[in-house]
C-alpha cells in the first residue's frame, strides 16, 4: 500500500486510535486478513467470522511486525476501532485509488472473468507496472484488499467483479471506480439465485452504468445481452468478439494439434497472429475482451499479440495441463464450473484428444435452480456428441442427471458411469487409466473434484512431470 500514517488512517475511515503510541508511525506493508500473511508495517483487518474471530490474532499479528489492527473493539494493542470493519475497509480502498492516479479496469461476467482478468494483467504489465485480482477474490472484502495492494509505481489496476445480487457490483464501483469497464458475457451461473439471465443482464450492467463520460465500456459483441448494455453507459462503447461489427476482432480461428486457439487478431491500429499457450477455443474470447482493454490503453496490435502468445494461466486449477511420465495427460478444471465453462472445457478436452481416449470426470455445477436438471443432463449429451471417450459423474443427484444425459443421448451407457465421491472416481480411474489417455476434471468448487487431478498427479510423480 502506498504509506499512511495511522492518524491518516484513522481520519480516512472515521475511527479512533486505541493503544497507538504514536500516531505518525505509517503503514508500509500489505494491508491482510489473514495473520498468516502479515508483514513489518502491515495493518491487520480483523474480521469475525462464523469459525474464527480476527480480534484473537491481535497480539500476535502486533507481536509478527503490524504497525496496527484495524478492529471493532479495543484489543489492547495499537489499533484504529470502527463501528464496521467491512465499510472501513471500503472507504480506505476508494482513499488509495483516489491518491494513486492509475487507471482502474473493472471486469465481470457470468464466465471466463479470472482467465480474462489474467490475461489482461499478463497484457498490461508488459507495458507498465499492474496489480491485479488474485484468483477470485473479487467480492467486498477482495477486492478492497486488491486495491490496497497497489504503490505509487501502480499505472494499471486490474479488479475482478463478481455479484450475487442487484446491487453488488453497483457497490464495489463504488469503492473502486473504474475508468474502463468490461463485460464478458450473461450466462447461466448462480442463476438459482439471480432468477433468470435477464436479473443477471442487469447486475453485470451496473458495471457499465458507473463509467465516466469519458471512460471507455468494452462489451461482448457476440452475446446480444451484453451488446444491450450500450444504452446503459455514458462511456464510450468498444465492441469485441469474432462478429465483423467487432471493433477488436478474431479471423482465421482455429485449434492446434494440443488444442490451443490460434487467430488473426485485428484492432483499429493494425492486425497480428496470436497462437495462445492456453487451451480451448474459449480462450479466444477471453483474449479478445483484454486485446480490447490493451487497445484503448494505447498498444499497438503486435504488442497485444506477442503478450498474449506468451501470457499463461495465474490462478490455479483452471485449465492446468499436466503430462504425466507416462504419457497420461490430467486436466485440472476443478475450481468452478457453469454450464458455459463446462461446454467450453468439453470441447477442449475433444480437441486435445483427437487419436487418444478421453475421459470427463465430472460433478455437480451448483446454484442453478429450476434449471438444474436441464443444464446437467445438456451437459452429459454433449459428452456423447464431441465423442469423449468415457464420462464418470462423481456425487449426488446432479451427477445422476449427468449420466442420464449421456446414456438418454444414444447407446453409450457403458461408457458413461455414476460414482458416489472423489475417492471412487479415483479408484476407477487408477484402474482403468491407459497411457496417453486425457483426464478432464471439473466441477462447482464446492464439490472438492481437484482431489481428483491431484491423485492422478501424485501417481506420476515417479520422474519428471511436465507442466504445460
Amino acid at each position: 500500500m502506498i504509506a499512511l500514517s495511522l492518524a491518516e488512517i484513522a481520519a480516512v475511515v472515521g475511527g479512533q486510535t486505541y493503544d497507538i503510541p504514536d500516531p505518525a508511525v505509517q503503514v508500509t506493508g500489505p494491508v491482510v486478513r489473514d495473520s498468516r500473511e502479515v508483514e513489518s508495517g502491515s495493518l491487520f483487518v480483523a474480521f469475525v467470522g462464523e469459525r474464527v474471530d480476527g480480534h484473537d490474532y491481535a497480539e500476535a499479528v502486533i507481536g509478527a511486525g503490524a504497525a496496527a489492527v484495524l478492529a471493532s473493539r479495543p484489543v489492547g494493542v495499537p489499533a484504529i476501532v470502527v463501528d464496521d470493519v467491512q465499510t472501513a475497509l471500503g472507504a480506505l480502498a476508494r482513499h488509495v485509488v483516489e491518491r494513486l492516479g492509475a487507471t482502474l479496469v473493472g471486469l465481470t461476467g457470468s464466465a471466463g472473468k479470472t482467465s480474462t482478468k489474467d490475461l489482461i494483467a499478463q497484457v498490461l504489465r508488459s507495458k507498465a507496472p499492474t496489480v491485479f485480482t488474485p484468483g477470485s477474490l473479487n467480492n467486498e472484502i477482495g477486492l478492497p484488499l486488491t486495491a490496497l495492494s497497489a504503490t505509487e509505481e501502480t499505472k494499471f489496476l486490474v479488479l475482478e467483479m463478481g455479484a450475487r445480487g442487484i446491487g453488488h457490483i453497483r457497490y464495489l464501483t463504488e469503492l473502486t471506480p473504474p475508468r474502463i469497464g468490461l463485460v464478458l458475457n450473461v450466462g447461466t451461473a448462480h442463476i438459482g439465485e439471480f432468477g433468470g439471465r435477464e436479473q443477471i443482464a442487469r447486475a453485470k450492467g451496473e458495471l457499465v452504468e458507473s463509467l465516466p463520460e469519458d471512460g471507455a465500456a468494452i462489451l461482448n459483441a457476440d452475446d446480444p445481452l451484453v451488446r444491450a448494455m450500450a444504452s446503459r453507459t455514458k462511456a464510450r462503447v468498444i465492441l469485441f468478439g469474432e462478429s465483423g461489427e467487432a471493433d477488436v476482432r478474431a479471423e482465421n480461428v482455429r485449434l492446434t494439434e494440443t488444442g490451443q486457439p490460434s487467430f488473426s487478431l485485428r484492432t483499429p491500429s493494425g492486425c497480428s497472429d496470436v497462437t495462445m499457450r492456453l487451451y480451448g477455443e474459449h480462450h479466444v474470447s477471453n483474449a479478445l475482451a483484454a486485446a480490447a482493454v490493451a487497445h484503448e490503453l494505447g498498444m499497438s496490435a503486435d504488442e497485444i499479440a506477442r503478450a498474449l502468445s506468451e501470457a499463461g494461466s495465474l490462478s490455479r486449477w483452471r485449465m492446468e495441463v499436466t503430462e504425466r511420465p507416462d504419457g497420461v495427460t490430467v486436466v485440472n478444471d476443478a475450481y468452478n464450473a457453469n454450464p458455459e465453462s463446462m461446454r467450453a472445457a468439453l470441447r477442449a478436452l475433444a480437441a486435445m484428444g483427437k487419436g487418444r481416449r478421453t475421459w470427463a470426470v465430472l460433478g455437480q455445477m451448483a446454484e442453478l435452480g429450476d434449471e438444474a436438471l436441464a443444464e446437467h443432463d445438456a451437459v452429459g449429451r454433449l459428452a456423447v456428441r464431441l465423442n469423449v471417450g468415457k464420462l464418470v459423474a462423481v456425487g449426488g443427484r446432479e451427477a445422476s442427471w449427468l449420466q442420464l444425459g449421456a446414456y438418454n443421448e444414444g447407446s453409450w451407457g457403458e461408457e458413461s458411469v455414476h460414482v458416489s465421491d472423489a475417492q471412487a472416481a479415483v479408484d476407477l480411474l487408477r484402474s482403468e487409466l491407459r497411457p496417453g489417455d486425457v483426464v478432464l476434471v471439473k466441477a462447482s468448487r464446492s464439490v472438492g473434484l481437484e482431489r481428483v487431478a491431484l491423485a492422478l498427479l501424485a501417481d506420476g510423480t515417479e520422474g519428471e512431470v511436465s507442466a504445460r
